[in-house]
């Protein structure tokens, strides 16, 4: 049965896409950003042979262009000890996003997200993947190359660019006045946070980068941590205002739980606050949120956790000038994550031109 779907507004006329298809950017980090990108995928161009997951295909291909900008401020695990032992970008986000984007999800990306067990001596806790890019990072002599490169090695259904190549680091004030810097740190500080900032602040994006943000038809952010993996991308003087300049549509993914310490208690339009509290233009026209309730087993296990569902406060998200759709994207396996292929399917049928069927 298909779910309700409820719109604060009608939707806009549809953006500038070609009969090519939709060219879409999508920003963010960790997994959120690429549960997103395997469900986009599915409507990508496909082969013949290839059906998405036995849904029905769309066609012609709804997706002529599909890149993903992603943050590159973790310091914890495997990435953070290549980052800091071999002075290279922190690969774990960039290979999940490659791993979600392959056109074959079997052996060789088993093989990237493969795992040594952390008794191994010296590979211990290390991914095959974030291996691989640093090898080839050496090698090449160019971080951007190397995921070029792997991105051919798995065939990916897109492009996937770092938003940016200095090595920069995440450093919060929290209330209480301190300064915590680090993600991982962060992460774990039980204190609200009061602003976020980059370190060093004026950083470059990949020319690349900006290239899509302003040909792109329709501009994703998130979903994903507000404070380390929405944020970090739009703390990019140059990127945020190229996403200010576009005439797409930009829209945000909502969370669908709060995160202890970073965002707890944080209603929806609290997340978009933030947002527009730490990027000098408008980088916001919609957001797209879950409006199903999660059961009660599982809501009590996460509030054990010190996490909630994100309460969606529509009148605050109207006052500050968004429109919202709002939908059933809750997929439950024992912890909640978005559905991929819904959201992917809301997003396509929302803001493609012509509408799809």
């Amino acid at each position: 049965m298909k779910s309700q779907r409820r719109k604060s507004k009608p939707a806009p006329p549809g953006p500038r896409a070609s009969r090519a298809g939709l060219r879409i950017v999508a920003l963010g980090g960790g997994t959120g950003l690429s549960a997103l990108l395997r469900g986009l995928k599915e409507f990508t161009s496909l082969h013949p042979d290839h059906p998405a997951r036995g849904h029905a295909p769309l066609s012609p291909s709804p997706i002529a262009d599909l890149t993903a900008i992603v943050t590159v401020t973790d310091d914890g695990g495997s990435s953070g000890r290549l980052r800091r032992e071999y002075r290279i970008l922190p690969p774990g986000d960039i290979r999940n996003c490659m791993v979600a984007l392959a056109d074959d999800e079997a052996l060789l990306s088993r093989l990237f997200q493969y795992r040594f067990p952390p008794a191994e001596k010296g590979l211990g806790g290390h991914s095959f993947g974030n291996l691989f890019l640093t090898a080839l990072t050496h090698v090449t002599g160019d971080f951007t190359e190397a995921v070029r490169v792997s991105g051919k090695v798995l065939a990916i259904r897109g492009r996937i660019f770092p938003s940016t190549l200095s090595n920069v680091t995440l450093e919060a004030t929290l209330e209480n006045g301190r300064r915590v810097r680090g993600e991982t740190r962060i992460s774990q500080s039980a204190a609200r946070i009061r602003r976020i900032a980059l370190v060093p602040r004026n950083v470059r994006p990949l020319a690349e980068a900006l290239a899509a943000i302003a040909a792109a038809d329709l501009i994703v952010l998130g979903p994903g941590s507000l404070y380390t993996s929405i944020l970090p991308n739009l703390l990019i003087p140059e990127l945020a205002r190229a996403i200010a300049r576009s005439k797409a549509p930009r829209v945000y993914i909502a969370n669908l739980m709060t995160q202890p310490g970073e965002t707890t208690g944080f209603t929806l339009a609290d997340h978009v606050r933030a947002i527009q509290e730490h990027t000098p233009g408008r980088v916001l026209d919609w957001v797209v949120a879950n409006h199903k309730v999660v059961s009660p087993a599982v809501a009590r296990r996460y509030r054990r956790q010190g996490a909630q569902q994100v309460l969606v406060d529509l009148p605050a998200l109207q006052k500050l000038g968004l429109r919202a759709i709002l939908d059933n994207l809750i997929e439950e396996h024992g912890v909640i994550r978005h559905d991929s292929h819904r959201l992917a399917r809301l997003l396509l049928e929302e803001f493609s031109s012509p509408r799809l069927q």
